[in-house]
């Protein structure tokens, strides 16, 4: 990156494919996905079901429509789903979870630190049956890292007891791992070890992984089966898909690289703390800053050169692959120059 250039920490799906992964897509093997198939596409289907221990998945173009399609399958009209609070699927999808999978949102609190929901809270909100004209109690949305919280993880062994008491009391248990490849390398744990007991996960390859398109969602062979009708009806069906499934399949190979923004992200909070602001030591790639006008910060940062975005009242810098250790201590440099003024 020029030292010129802005230096973009708004998110990880800023992120460029490079020339291995556009050669990759280039050179694919592709066929018409929704007739008879795509070889490339099931590659990257089947590697992506090894890796998160599932017994298949199906490519879907974004992480909301891969949760959209877990949803629709799972819940009826009338039935309540759990989320940890601010969960992607509750505040960041634009209601398709209540307008178009027809369920009813009930946020958890963040008993057990930013992000994280306790096995307790799960229990009293959905032990027992209610008369017939209350809400059907059905699924428990679980977030692996936890994004508006700013990328906290859910170790496997939290994962396990919050999975048992959706159990006990009835619920299914969908996971949007969008970020599971960086809750895995935070964890030093395996992302399969992560999705354990849960009926449906999502995960995406276009943010820290690099890949310019395209998310899986997993589960039973049964439920990727129906899931393919639903991504047909919500458009999703794709034609000569191997182009960005040879992307998804040269992405999967570079999961062990998010240690690498992980530990930018940490010299990033380090360096912030250093000039005086309020900022959460990170777990993962986000780094949240706490500051008196978050509009007004990701303002006089973009006119430093440094791109950011606001959320939840706080200013939010994201670490990726396109971003090297020396371009995070030029936006510290220029981040100086916007706090000394």
């Amino acid at each position: 990156m020029s030292s010129a250039a802005p230096i973009d920490l708004r998110s990880d799906t800023v992120t460029r494919p490079d020339a291995e992964m556009r050669a990759a897509m280039a050179a694919a093997e592709v066929g018409d996905d929704v007739l008879d198939g795509d070889p490339t596409m099931r590659a990257l289907e089947e590697r992506a079901a090894e890796l998160l221990g599932v017994e298949a998945s199906l490519w879907v173009p974004s992480g909301s429509m891969g949760n959209l399609v877990a949803l629709f399958l799972h819940l009826q009209r009338g039935d309540r789903f759990f989320a940890p609070q601010q969960a992607h699927v509750l505040d960041s999808e634009i209601g398709t979870a209540a307008w178009l999978a027809g369920g009813m949102p009930q946020p958890l609190p963040w008993a057990a630190g930013p992000g994280r929901i306790t096995a307790q809270a799960i229990r009293a909100a959905a032990s027992g049956r209610g008369p017939y004209f209350a809400l059907r109690n059905r699924l428990l949305c679980l977030e692996n890292t936890h994004n508006t919280a700013g990328g906290t993880t859910t170790s496997p062994l939290e994962h396990a007891e919050l999975v048992a008491a959706a159990r006990e009391t009835g619920l299914l248990v969908h996971l949007d791992g969008a970020r599971i490849w960086n809750a895995a390398v935070a964890q030093k744990t395996t992302p399969a070890e992560l999705t354990r007991g849960v009926d449906t996960v999502q995960a995406c390859l276009s943010k820290g992984l690099g890949a310019p398109v395209g998310s899986v969602v997993g589960g039973s062979a049964d439920f990727v089966r129906e899931a393919r009708r639903v991504r047909k009806m919500l458009g999703g069906g794709v034609r000569q898909g191997g182009v960005l499934a040879a992307a998804g399949l040269v992405a999967l190979e570079r999961v062990d690289r998010l240690a690498e923004d992980h530990e930018n992200a940490r010299l990033l909070a380090g360096g912030l703390r250093e000039l005086g602001w309020d900022v959460a030591a990170p777990e993962t790639n986000i780094v949240m800053v706490h500051v008196p006008d978050a509009a007004k910060a990701v303002e006089e940062c973009g006119r430093a050169g440094v791109l950011a975005l606001s959320l939840g009242g706080r200013l939010r810098l994201i670490t990726h692959c396109d971003v090297s250790r020396a371009d995070v201590r030029r936006a510290l440099d220029r981040i100086a120059a916007v706090a000394g003024r």
